[in-house]
């Protein structure tokens, strides 16, 4: 039994459930900040479990579709990215999978509609797109190149469903933050692709790594540049809106020297690996990862000082 457990948190790519977590995080303790009389701990509940089944139902749906299609079958499995494993394998019947991915996704509509009946028609909205986002991803969407929009726009929605579910407000401030977190996980998915280039092409899929495949080395080396350049751009005018303390933004602050070991690592697999190595590659996808976890934890540590300085 226990080790069953451990084939289905596997399957659920339960070490991934961290992003969705930090993601209500920080819309729940963006309301702390502005309406602390408002939160609600039963609320707080139910999004969790909300999000991590809604979450959990994309990736067993995404396993399921890319065993069926033989995307599996082709990558070379690594810690973040090539898939779980557990279809090609035999660890799992895909039908369970299937089956379990359509549960998590019914249980998550179920807690959205709880929202629906008591906050009204902008939690419909969010939970339609949801909904819609979840089944088509593996299907549609990533033939269509919107993979990383997708998953971009679901986690910004979390951050600001979870504020609305609290406030019944749509502000600048959770906007701007559910952006963060939005270009944030979009990031991760990029760099995590890039592995799955060759199979994903012959599959039909279009993610952003096969679109950018024929452009230059600086190209994406840029571009990437640019989304962590936006996400600290996003991130000073979310402080700044929120309040006028350069304090908030330290933490944030603090780990651009990070990012920027990533990014030399980065540029050193483009043009001096010529992207043939795959160990070097592992550790890059593992510390884009970990920037993009202790980003957020910096966005809730931030938040939390612009609450004590207010009070």
């Amino acid at each position: 039994m226990i080790f069953k457990l451990d084939i289905w948190l596997r399957a659920i790519r339960f070490r991934f459930l961290a992003a969705s977590a930090i993601a209500v995080t920080c819309g729940l303790a963006l309301t702390i900040w502005y309406q602390p009389q408002n939160f609600s701990l039963t609320y707080s509940v139910l999004t969790y479990i909300g999000i991590f089944c809604l979450h959990s139902s994309v990736d067993l749906l995404n396993d399921y579709w890319d065993f069926n299609r033989g995307i599996d079958l082709r990558t070379k499995k690594t810690k973040f990215s090539g898939g779980t494993g557990v279809l090609p394998q035999g660890l799992l019947k895909p039908r369970h999978v299937y089956f379990a991915g359509m549960s998590f996704l019914i249980l998550g509509l179920i807690i959205g509609c709880i929202f629906v009946y008591f906050k009204g028609f902008v939690i419909a909205i969010i939970l339609l797109f949801a909904a819609l986002s979840i089944v088509l991803y593996s299907s549609k969407l990533v033939n269509l190149g919107l993979g990383e929009l997708f998953v971009g726009t679901k986690g910004a929605l979390i951050v600001v469903g979870t504020f609305y579910v609290q406030t019944t407000i749509i502000s600048l401030e959770s906007i701007l933050l559910g952006s963060i977190i939005g270009v944030l996980s979009s990031l991760v998915l990029f760099i995590n692709s890039i592995p799955d280039i060759v199979p994903d092409r012959q599959m039909g899929r279009k993610t952003l790594a096969i679109i950018f495949e024929k452009r230059s080395n600086q190209f994406i080396l840029m571009f990437t540049i640019g989304l962590i350049v936006g996400i600290y751009l996003l991130t000073l005018g979310f402080f700044t809106t929120l309040i006028n303390s350069f304090f908030s933004v330290i933490p944030c602050i603090l780990l651009i020297p990070y990012i920027g070991l990533v990014l030399y690592r980065f540029k050193n697999f483009l043009y001096k690996f010529k992207r043939n190595n795959d160990d070097y590659y592992i550790n890059i996808m593992a510390n884009t990862v970990l920037f993009s976890r202790f980003y957020g934890i910096s966005l809730i540590v931030g938040i939390i000082f612009a609450f004590l300085y207010q009070t």
